[in-house]
């Protein structure tokens, strides 16, 4: 068991958190949750030890391990891959360093001998000897190859530097561990592969996420951070968003008796229970639904951005046509023509090739090959992945967005900001030192007021919290214009997309479906094993 008792962290006049306590139990996967700012990273760094909280403490059943997925890359990049690995497992590694230390010495003594002996036998005891194969096939499952393992750190690129620190965190079964951002630059095979992982552990598995569809694959429970507590509620990430908005309605509405809002939140809980997704957490899921007490049940303090996309004017029929379009080292011989309205996911295992077939449309770069085809009729708007260029001026967040607007007034602009949850003050901050986040979203603002009929969003989520991606989630499937975007959201592709296309080294696979059932269709992955297989580097 882990707990944390009467915890309180305070900056100054700033409290992140007041007298939680809350415990946390083997078997059960705890996804954190709460604003942007809430203090979700901060709370782990406080369980891990990190971070000493201004009153209150940390207890551990005694005997139990912890591990804490790293988020320093360059901290082991003089050590090799597989042995970053086995370091996750401290006091195995300890044991390992010392006992080769003492085989090393030219003057080994008796004292020596018996030291080595009762460190073998505590070796062996841990599983020492299957310690390298182990770390060994953790690695090849979490997608670095075989022939980096014997590399030093800073050797490897960073997208596998994520991977084997995330080994690191899993290596040697851990009885408690604690993940922020584990899905981070990894692909959708891995997710999976981390999911089905997850949820046949017997330990404690505590994560922070902003990705969905994992939080539902992997959690038991949701610990809630709000009004500088945190609450731990049975069920899903969905579970927990769905009542706390059925919540917030009947508080709202204020007429309606005590015994309909319970019977209406019963009657909930009850078609959630019967609806619980197929997974290796569905039965515990299930059980926990079953004996939550509705008064459980509380409306969050969350705020939602107001993500509306509104069309000037209708597409005609002709959209966009793409023939034979080509680009050494990212993608060839690329086809396809685009009907009005659909909203298409482009996949790739090679991001960038994406980023540079959208930069492609956008004009950005010429391609080596090919042409494309707009529609008379169409107002595109684009959403790239990296946007810093947008952000160079001295502007305030009036003046900046004023930029874009064919109406000038401040009143009209501010109502702009004021959708994505910039207020007051805020509008007056300037554009050139926003956050990741920030600026995703004075970008939304600004598609917004093109009222294009046709978008185009590269990693639209990059950088946003829970609240902001399920209300752009909300408001592209609200949207009737066309769209074409890329995430690595699950929850957002499936949501969205009822076409699949994706960019191999050899064409392209397109597909009228949605994205689960493009994930599961053998003649797809048939497809897909030929068109990569010869694959050049970027792309494997």
């Amino acid at each position: 068991m882990l707990t944390a008792s009467n915890i309180s962290l305070r900056y100054g006049k700033r409290v992140l958190f007041d007298e939680v306590n809350v415990k946390f139990t083997e078997g059960n996967c705890y996804g954190i949750i709460g604003a942007n700012g809430a203090g979700k990273s901060t709370f782990l760094k406080i369980l891990s030890g990190e971070i000493e909280p201004t009153t209150g403490n940390v207890s551990i059943t005694p005997g139990m391990r912890m591990a804490v997925l790293k988020q320093d890359h360059f901290e082991f990049d003089e050590f090799p891959v597989i042995e970053t690995v086995m370091m996750g497992y401290k006091e195995l590694y300890a044991i390992m360093k010392e006992k080769d230390e003492i085989y090393a010495k030219p003057d080994f003594s008796d004292e020596d001998g018996i030291r080595a002996s009762e460190l073998e036998e505590k070796f062996g005891e841990m599983g020492g000897w299957t310690a390298e194969s182990e770390a060994g096939e953790l690695l090849s499952a979490l997608g670095v190859p075989e022939d980096e393992h014997f590399r030093l750190m800073n050797q490897i690129s960073n997208n596998l530097k994520v991977r084997v620190l995330l080994a690191q965190a899993l290596f040697g079964n851990p009885d408690i561990l604690l993940l922020d951002e584990p899905t981070n630059d990894l692909d959708l095979e891995t997710v999976g592969w981390l999911e089905n992982f997850l949820a046949e552990s017997k330990n404690i598995v505590i994560v922070v996420s902003h990705d969905r569809h994992f939080l539902d694959a992997v959690c038991t429970h949701t610990a809630d951070i709000d009004f500088k507590k945190i609450r731990i509620y049975g069920g899903s990430y969905t579970f927990w968003y769905e009542s706390s908005q059925l919540a917030l309605r009947q508080q709202q509405n204020a007429n309606k008796k005590a015994e309909e809002r319970k019977k209406e939140l019963q009657a909930f809980i009850e078609r959630f229970s019967a609806n619980v997704k197929k997974s290796k957490q569905a039965t515990a899921r299930k059980k926990m639904l079953d004996k939550l007490n509705i008064d459980e049940i509380q409306p969050s303090s969350r705020r939602y951005p107001a993500i509306i996309f509104d069309q000037e004017r209708d597409a005609g029929d002709q959209i966009l046509n793409v023939f034979d379009l080509s680009l050494e080292g990212f993608f060839k011989d690329v086809t396809f023509n685009i009907y009005r309205g659909e909203k298409i996911a482009i996949l790739s295992r090679n991001s960038l090739a994406v980023t540079r077939f959208y930069q492609v449309l956008n004009e950005e770069l010429k391609a080596d090959h090919g042409r494309i085809e707009w529609g008379v009729t169409i107002q595109k708007a684009y959403l790239p992945n990296e946007n810093d260029k947008y952000f160079t001026a001295d502007l305030n967040l009036v003046d900046w967005l004023r930029q874009y607007s064919t109406e000038k007034d401040e009143t009209f602009i501010r109502g702009f900001l004021g959708k994505m949850l910039f207020s007051g003050e805020e509008v007056f901050k300037k554009s050139n030192v926003l956050s990741g986040g920030e600026k995703v979203r004075c970008m939304i603002s600004r598609l917004m007021l093109a009222h294009p009929n046709l978008l185009i969003l590269d990693e639209p989520t990059n950088h946003l919290d829970l609240e902001s991606i399920t209300a752009f989630n909300e408001g592209l499937q609200n949207y009737k214009g066309t769209v074409l975007f890329t995430s690595h959201d699950h929850t957002f592709v499936q949501s969205i997309a009822d076409r699949i296309i994706e960019i191999t080294p050899n064409g392209i696979i397109d597909k009228k479906t949605d994205f689960d059932s493009y994930l599961d269709d053998e003649e797809v992955k048939q497809r897909k094993e030929k068109m990569y297989s010869s694959a050049q580097p970027q792309f494997s």
